[in-house]
């Protein structure tokens, strides 16, 4: 049987015409900076975004680290979503490994801190306290995309404080395809989202569907830092021009076709809208949370497994739409989950029936 997987978009095959433009790609040693291929993505994803400059990497945690460690210097500190992707799924590579003091903060269901928290984390010049010199916000979070104003007023806040602001978009160009509406200009989008920001990281292995790597946005000067820095995490490839047609490819053939994962992540989460002992959260990009009632998530999880369907369930049960899903793998992931409950509450009935009655 076919499976129908929702884990991630991260889970995406390259298609056939990506495979062909991918052996198509003229290369060169990246290290020396004469891969043609790289070196043309970096031009085209930083003027997409509206930045001087950009630099490939091989993932999305090496460039939000690259970002944060170009930032901030040792003794310094980032202030960061209790939730955020930056903070709590990275391995804590910025205080770990740059010495760089994250200050977490509390997020909405939206995922966005507060105002008010914002500035009352921002430390005083003082030898007691860490020096705040960075804000970080993620967009999508979870699937929200965060409201245009929260982001101008967040950023702003930051800036008249001192701090620079970093993006974690790792799926910043399906907050663009959300914000634009169907038949509308993502990239002017995308652009409307990261004005506000000094940096932002853009991941190409999700929605977009490249295979690897993620690209770092920012100021020349800032991404000479970042490039000094990927050095020495080890980020530093040969003929990365094979990766770069990937994600050419992508930008060229999947940027518009996200309207299609919002589309099915909205039937998912209408299909599943109603069940007896499921509670959908339905965002309104390509992710739908679900949580199940009387600790069932991991028996549901099962159950999908036996049938091909795959998900993930670390904060609740979440499906994630991508180019490998069509309507019909989402129709029979909701029958399959209907079907569970189904089958629940008719072993309930099984039972009761079977209960020898009581004697009072």
């Amino acid at each position: 049987m076919t499976t129908i997987d929702l884990r991630s978009d991260t889970v995406t095959r390259p298609t056939p015409a990506m495979r062909e433009a991918m052996a198509r790609a003229s290369v060169g040693d990246d290290v020396f900076g004469d891969d043609p291929s790289v070196n043309a993505l970096q031009e085209r994803m930083a003027a997409l975004a509206g930045f001087e400059a950009a630099l490939f990497m091989p993932s999305g945690t090496q460039s939000n680290f690259c970002a944060l460690l170009a930032h901030c210097q040792r003794g310094d500190e980032y202030l960061v979503g209790q939730l955020a992707h930056t903070y709590r799924y990275e391995g804590g590579g910025a205080a770990v490994l740059g010495s760089i003091q994250p200050q977490p903060l509390t997020q909405d269901a939206q995922g966005r801190m507060s105002l008010a928290d914002i500035a009352a984390a921002i430390k005083p010049d003082d030898a007691h306290f860490a020096r705040s010199r960075l804000l970080c916000l993620e967009n999508t979070w979870n699937g929200h995309v965060m409201p245009a104003g929260y982001l101008a007023e967040a950023t702003a806040l930051a800036r008249s404080r001192g701090l620079a602001c970093h993006l974690d978009g790792a799926r910043v160009f399906n907050a663009a395809a959300a914000d634009a509406g169907p038949g509308g200009d993502i990239t002017a989008a995308l652009r409307g989202i990261t004005r506000h920001f000094d940096s932002v990281s853009i991941c190409c292995s999700k929605g977009l569907g490249a295979p690897i790597g993620s690209v770092l946005c920012g100021s020349r000067e800032l991404i000479g830092r970042a490039h000094r820095i990927r050095k020495m995490a080890g980020g530093g490839l040969r003929q990365a021009g094979l990766l770069a047609a990937a994600i050419d490819h992508a930008l060229d053939h999947h940027v518009e076709r996200l309207h299609d994962d919002h589309r099915l992540a909205r039937r998912l989460a209408d299909g599943l809208a109603g069940i007896d002992g499921l509670t959908v959260r339905s965002a309104a990009t390509n992710i739908v949370f679900v949580d199940v009632a009387d600790g069932r998530g991991p028996a549901l999880l099962a159950w999908l497994a036996e049938r091909h369907i795959l998900a993930t369930g670390l904060i609740g049960l979440r499906f994630v739409t991508h180019l490998d899903v069509d309507e019909a793998g989402i129709d029979a992931t909701v029958a399959a989950v209907r079907s569970f409950f189904i089958a629940g509450a008719n072993a309930e009935t099984d039972c009761a029936e079977a209960r020898p009655a009581s004697p009072y």
